[in-house]
């Protein structure tokens, strides 16, 4: 390709929404144009790039035995309807009517279609196991689109799902795809992560997240440095301390605190570290008993939450306790029921009426602590477990993971760095074939629901988390194999120099038959700006010809991480980049 013949459109400054470096680098490297609030026009580069992460995701996807098909953006109603999200959904799923008053939705994904493919398609056991995959338009309603391609409203993904006769199967081909992402994810030329996920509603432990490493991104990554332990925050436990309960060595006081209503001012004002405090989430959940004569009547149920007051809640954790999977958090009224205070100085001492208290693990095993007195300004101070009130009713891993937590695995201790989920991949069991009634025969004759995975990539989201890893102040710093183009060629001045406009020529000539992916500008730009240009996109490898160097036979060669070029024998240059790139 020559610049001269592409559509290059770099701007000086990045619009005022751009938020974060990918969103701000893609609009001013003309990668991407935005058209209204998350949805974009992929330009001539940014479309190169998204082209790459397809080419290597098909690759690998095809290698591994999945079968590439298309389906429908815009989808009936109706299959929706079976599996009861169209109605549970929410505002994301995108609902629209045709002229005939039909209704159908804008796929934010494809279940239901694969699972209505695959009921008519696979009958027998000796039709499976199949996994069939996508590359294809997504439309997610986001409440608030940000950041460019990192949380829009369209966006492309690469979906699979697969199909197999027992769980045993289905397992096999979820670590097949396990490792077919890994993979992809090296290839990407990426820092990642693959953690540990909880599957949410869908349940069972087989959920992975593939998390690009990058001090933006919006998740927290539990790890150990010592062993290859890696989960999300959700998924991370919080060990049990080890060790017993020290005894009770204060009295049991009503201390005044006025004004102070949380953990750290309380800790602030009294002196004490703030892991000697505890602090009340009081939660409530509501059962439905029926209908009566004014309607549904339901019940309520309040719980207290004990965590220590460094720890914050974990809301996966908590919803999958008994009871509480549909929990809420407590009105006022009802918390002044219950505790007959305002919410600051809360605590499970002198409560109006009996409640369910559930402590953490770290909870249980703390002496002399301090909590709510139950009375605005008043905490109390020296509280016991058995002493001064009953053991919990319960308890629980309530809390998120913290740096230097042990390592679930026994190996060390944890550490936390941030990401950026491109890819998930989980085991679905019969969720939506049991809806749907998609079934086979198995060996014996006999109907069985088929065994389902899913498998997912941000393929539009990879290239703003690649660049949100890899930037600096001059502009994006692509891997190889992502960037839009590897090489470019940066003659200086070949509308002056015939002998720089030859070399150029002929080099890229070489280049592209040796199968590099190589740009010429031949646009006769001043070196400054040229420079810059390419600085901004992130081509990773420049080669600069001056009709100075050419009288010395060279040329100068520089990667884009690095600050100064190299001089190199023109005769050499062809051979230093295939080596480079590993051509």
């Amino acid at each position: 390709m020559k610049a001269s013949q592409f559509l290059i459109s770099t701007l000086k400054e990045a619009p005022a929404d751009a938020e974060i470096a990918s969103h701000r680098l893609m609009m001013r490297a003309g990668m991407i144009k935005k058209l209204g609030a998350g949805i974009y026009t992929y330009m001539p580069m940014g479309l190169r790039v998204i082209r790459k992460v397809e080419a290597i995701v098909r690759d690998e996807m095809n290698r591994a035995g999945a079968i590439e098909l298309t389906m429908p953006v815009v989808q009936t109603a109706e299959l929706w309807q079976e599996t009861g999200r169209f109605e549970k959904m929410g505002p994301e799923l995108l609902r629209i009517k045709d002229r005939h008053a039909r209704d159908y939705v804008v796929q934010p994904t494809s279940e239901e279609v694969v699972t209505d493919i695959a009921r008519q398609e696979f009958k027998s056991y000796k039709q499976l196991p199949k996994n069939l995959y996508q590359i294809q338009t997504k439309f997610r309603d986001e409440r608030r689109p940000r950041f460019g391609l990192m949380r829009g409203r369209e966006f492309t993904m690469k979906d699979a799902y697969s199909f197999d006769a027992s769980a045993s199967a289905a397992q096999a081909s979820y670590q097949g795809m396990a490792q077919a992402y890994r993979r992809i994810f090296d290839r990407f030329g990426l820092r990642y992560r693959a953690v540990a996920a909880d599957s949410g509603a869908i349940g069972g432990d087989l959920s992975e997240e593939f998390q690009v490493i990058a001090a933006t991104g919006e998740d927290a990554i539990v790890y150990c440095p010592d062993s290859d332990y890696a989960a999300n925050m959700e998924k991370a436990e919080a060990l049990a301390p080890r060790g017993v309960r020290p005894p009770a060595m204060a009295a049991l006081t009503k201390t005044p605190t006025p004004g102070k209503s949380s953990c750290e001012d309380v800790a602030e004002l009294l002196g004490v570290p703030l892991a000697t405090t505890v602090k009340s989430l009081v939660l409530a959940t509501d059962t439905l008993n029926g209908v009566g004569e004014a309607g549904q009547v339901s019940t309520t149920r309040i719980w207290l939450l004990l965590l220590r007051g460094d720890h914050e809640m974990n809301e996966v954790k908590v919803r999958k306790l008994a009871g509480l999977a549909q929990f809420r958090f407590a009105t006022a009224l009802e918390v002044e029921e219950y505790f007959g205070c305002k919410p600051g100085y809360l605590g499970p001492i002198g409560l109006k009426k009996p409640l369910t208290i559930i402590a953490d693990r770290e909870v249980v095993l703390l002496s002399d602590w301090i909590t709510g007195a139950n009375a605005e300004d008043f905490h109390i101070t020296g509280v016991n477990w058995g002493r001064d009130l009953p053991e919990p009713d319960r308890v629980a891993d309530l809390r998120n993971v913290v740096a230097g937590d042990a390592s679930p695995d026994g190996k060390g201790v944890l550490a936390i760095e941030r990401g950026i989920e491109v890819g998930h991949i989980f085991y679905l069991g019969t969720k939506y074939s049991q809806a749907m009634n998609a079934s086979f025969l198995d060996v014996n004759g006999k109907p069985q629901f088929m065994e389902m995975g899913c498998y997912g990539i941000g393929i539009t989201r990879l290239p703003a988390a690649a660049i949100e890893q890899n930037h600096d102040e001059r502009g994006i710093v692509w891997p190889d194999a992502l960037a839009p183009f590897t090489v470019v060629l940066c003659p200086i001045s070949p509308d002056r120099f015939p002998v720089v406009k030859e070399a150029a020529e002929a080099l890229y000539a070489a280049l592209v038959a040796a199968g590099v992916d190589v740009i010429l500008d031949d646009r006769c730009e001043r070196p400054g700006a040229m420079f810059a240009d390419w600085e901004l996109i992130g081509v990773p490898h420049r080669v600069t010809l001056s009709e100075r160097g050419l009288k010395e036979n060279q040329v100068e060669y520089q990667h884009r991480r690095e600050r100064t070029a190299e001089k190199v024998a023109l005769d050499a240059i062809q051979a230093l980049l295939l080596t480079r790139l590993q051509v």
